[in-house]
């Protein structure tokens, strides 16, 4: 894969503007090992990324513990990468400055002492859960990783376990597909006091039976949008809309694309997003390794910074760094 990317060359633009990645993950699989090393790398290709969050990908789980506590090994995992990262050794970049894992929500109250455990294990770093709910009824679209029911976000265990983030100051990242955003909407109306972060524009779909009805798609999602967009609890991620699910077909060619075609084909998505939202409430994110079957780092965050050229100075800072910071409490925002 890096010698594909390495076909497609560009200079870093705007080399100095201040970036918080909120949104890469770390594991080491047989076939794919992205670890401290490997996203190094990626950080140090040419822009000023000064701090990132790790979000939950069943790495590193333990073995030996009942099956709801397991994901704490993950957070036990990237403890140690950020305290490896915070050492100064590695670069200027705060690696995994902000920790969101993972835990069954569908165990109700019962989650209690995995919150309680992934807090201890990191409580310096702990910021949030991931819960993903990505389910389509296509057999050609994979659903999430934790093999969730249909309709997962409505379910009456899942939002009793949900409900109780905000006694340990956690927020939820949202992972889902488009068709679910009706849900995701009653969701985050339903808990107005609890922090929600949509990831990946809210998967627009565009393989499999969505592969001919990108226009359809991209007016359903707008609807949906327009309706978060005035849900003051709502923040939003912007970025990882080039995994091989969103169907623009980058990883099929034979040179992956560059920053000024990527920001063409998919600007609208972000565009509409910042209007509804605004800077404030959005956050450019890389979701590393998985985007990297499209693109490099360096020219995913030249595709953002020319989507985000026509913004005033002040916006661009939210979008690239404050905005995250403050969400996840890094750095100055850390309480």
């Amino acid at each position: 894969m890096n010698e594909w990317l390495k076909l497609t060359q560009e200079e870093a633009l705007y080399p100095e503007q201040p970036i918080c990645d909120p949104h890469h993950h770390l594991w080491d699989h047989p076939q794919s090992r992205y670890l401290l090393d490997e996203l190094l790398l990626d950080l140090n290709s040419g822009h000023n990324v000064l701090n990132t969050v790790f979000v939950e990908c069943m790495s590193m789980y333990r073995q030996a513990e009942p099956e709801a506590l397991r994901p704490v090994g993950e957070t036990e995992f990237v403890q140690g990468i950020a305290a490896m990262s915070a050492s100064g050794n590695y670069g200027k970049t705060l690696v995994a400055e902000g920790i969101v894992g993972y835990a069954d929500l569908t165990l109700g109250d019962r989650v209690k002492p995995v919150l309680e455990a992934h807090i201890a294990a990191s409580p310096n770093r702990f910021r949030g859960i991931r819960h993903a709910a990505g389910w389509d009824a296509s057999p050609g679209i994979q659903n999430s990783h934790t093999h969730p029911p249909e309709s997962l976000y409505m379910d009456d265990t899942f939002r009793r376990g949900l409900a109780c983030l905000n006694s340990y100051n956690l927020s939820f990242d949202a992972w889902s597909f488009h068709p679910q955003l009706d849900e995701f909407i009653d969701l985050v109306k339903a808990f107005p006091e609890t922090s929600f972060i949509l990831d990946h524009f809210g998967g627009p779909l565009g393989i499999d039976v969505y592969a001919d009805r990108r226009d359809d798609v991209f007016k359903y999602w707008q609807e949906r949008i327009d309706q978060l967009g005035e849900c003051s609890n709502v923040y939003a991620k912007l970025g990882g809309i080039n995994m091989k699910i969103n169907g623009f077909g980058w990883h099929k060619r034979p040179k992956p694309p560059g920053s000024e075609e990527l920001a063409e084909a998919t600007g609208h998505y972000y565009r509409h997003v910042i209007d509804r939202f605004g800077p404030n409430r959005c956050m450019f994110e890389s979701n590393f390794p998985v985007d990297k079957a499209s693109c490099s780092y360096l020219v995913l965050w030249n595709t953002f910074k020319r989507i985000s050229e026509d913004y005033a100075a002040a916006e661009r800072n939210s979008l690239f760094y404050e905005t995250a910071c403050r969400v996840y409490r890094l750095g100055e925002f850390a309480k």
